[in-house]
């Protein structure tokens, strides 16, 4: 038994000769060099290869775990610094493709943080002051003061002038409110979309003659662009190519770059904006504003910006669609919404176009009539030509007629009662103007258009 127990206290003790000898070795290999162990009986001693190494106490001093540290924050930056280097070379090598293969590019800027990216990489590659891509703004007269302000000081900071569009024939805020009213946005806020934001966007592109558009869209504002890529072909049927090159980029990302070149950015930033739109319906996030970029570094909870789909946490706040839906899109990314009206509507088929002169004899001398008040660009019209012209193939005993009211609207308010474009309406043979409920596209179909106009023959009887 006493043999048994020397024998386990004899292991147990080369054990821990063993351990401190792996100890020892690694901690002098960390300060001078591979080290040679040498055992005399039941001591050890360490040598080091290295003429210039410390003794063995000064080395044994030097603590372990600062030598051995690895700088983790170190290795953060310089893989996002990679990143970013990536991502900046991705994007202007997409500029370049987009400017030099197109004639006449065209950047609708918004001033938001991406947007004011994509506008620095244009300045870095000169396509600014050279005029191979315009800057275009629509001002909807409802932004922030600040907004048309910060572009005064984009223009002078990068050499160029901006093309801004409004609302047509509307010259200022006084006019629109004269024209529309101050409080359209309240009564009909898909009328406001068109007049404000896509009528202007389509008509500041064909008036540049457009023939590739650059946007700031990317795939973590939210699923509807998840699958986005840098470029887009000109659909099918009308629409322009698209460049995205900020599509593979993250919000964090552009606000790293913003700080990296200290570029000029909308003052919202600093006081807890995100993003910008219409002051209407932009808020603070968090609505206590204790989220801010200032100088260049953010303030607060970034994250709370950053997240995935949270740029526009505070934009069309307390907006809905008129099918009750949460509004998240303004009109102008909608699919469709960049067709320019280089064509008219109906322009086959059995649908009459009607002039001027043609309306005010038909109301002179009613007779059954549907009547479709439009405007070309408005895509609620482009979606319903379709179904309008099959409709009207397969009518008989009634008129089906399209007046264009964008270019006429005090005539087509009083005469057939268009407040919003599409409106349809019904002329019946004893001059009674009734207009259809159309609100939502499910009920600009040729089975509704029939049940509408049965419905009013029926009433005339």
């Amino acid at each position: 038994r006493r043999s048994r127990r020397a024998r386990e206290s004899r292991k147990m003790a080369m054990r821990a000769v063993v351990c401190l000898a792996l100890v020892a070795g690694s901690a002098a290999f960390s300060v001078g060099g591979p080290a040679t162990l040498a055992a005399r009986g039941s001591s050890m001693k360490l040598r080091t290869t290295s003429a210039r190494a410390a003794p063995v106490v000064a080395r044994r001093s030097a603590p372990m775990a600062l030598n051995m540290a690895f700088d983790m924050e170190a290795a953060i930056k310089e893989s996002k610094d990679a990143r970013l280097k990536f991502l900046e070379d991705q994007s202007m090598a997409a500029l370049k493709i987009a400017a030099e293969n197109h004639e006449n590019v065209v950047f609708p800027n918004a001033m938001i943080a991406g947007d004011c990216v994509i506008t620095d990489l244009l300045g870095r590659l000169g396509y600014l002051k050279n005029g191979k891509a315009k800057i275009m703004v629509v001002d909807t007269f409802h932004l922030f003061p600040e907004t048309m302000v910060f572009l005064d000081e984009m223009e002078k900071h990068y050499g160029f002038k901006a093309e801004v569009f409004q609302a047509e024939g509307c010259a200022d805020k006084d006019v629109f409110d004269k024209k529309f009213g101050a409080d359209l946005w309240k009564v009909d806020i898909e009328q406001y979309d068109k007049v404000c934001k896509v009528e202007p966007f389509q008509r500041g592109l064909k008036t540049l003659t457009t023939d590739l558009m650059i946007n700031g869209r990317r795939r973590d504002h939210g699923a509807e662009r998840a699958y986005i890529d840098l470029f887009e072909n000109a659909p099918i049927g009308g629409g322009l190519a698209k460049s995205n090159p900020l599509a593979y980029w993250t919000f964090e990302d552009c606000f790293d770059y913003i700080a990296k070149y200290k570029i000029p950015i909308h003052p919202l930033h600093a006081q807890g904006y995100p993003s910008h739109g219409d002051a209407k319906d932009t808020i603070k996030v968090p609505e206590d504003g204790s989220v801010k970029f200032v100088n260049y570094k953010f303030e607060g909870k970034s994250e709370v910006w950053l997240d995935y789909a949270a740029e526009r946490k505070g934009r069309f706040v307390g907006l809905q669609n008129k099918d009750g839906s949460v509004k998240t899109e303004c009109g102008i990314h909608v699919a469709g919404a960049e067709k320019t009206f280089e064509r008219d509507l109906w322009e086959s088929g059995k649908v009459k176009k009607m002039a001027r002169a043609d309306a005010e004899a038909l109301l002179a001398a009613p007779k059954d009539t549907l009547v479709v008040t439009y405007a070309p660009w408005c895509q609620f019209c482009q979606g319903m030509e379709e179904e309008l012209t099959t409709f009207a193939a397969g009518m008989s005993g009634v008129e089906v007629a399209a007046y264009r009211g964008d270019e006429d609207r005090e005539f087509v308010q009083d005469k057939f009662q268009a407040k919003a474009f599409p409106t349809i309406s019904f002329v019946s043979k004893d001059g009674k103007v009734t207009v259809m409920d159309a609100g939502s596209p499910e009920k600009r179909s040729v089975k509704s258009f029939t049940e509408f106009v049965n419905a009013q023959q029926l009433v005339a009887k």
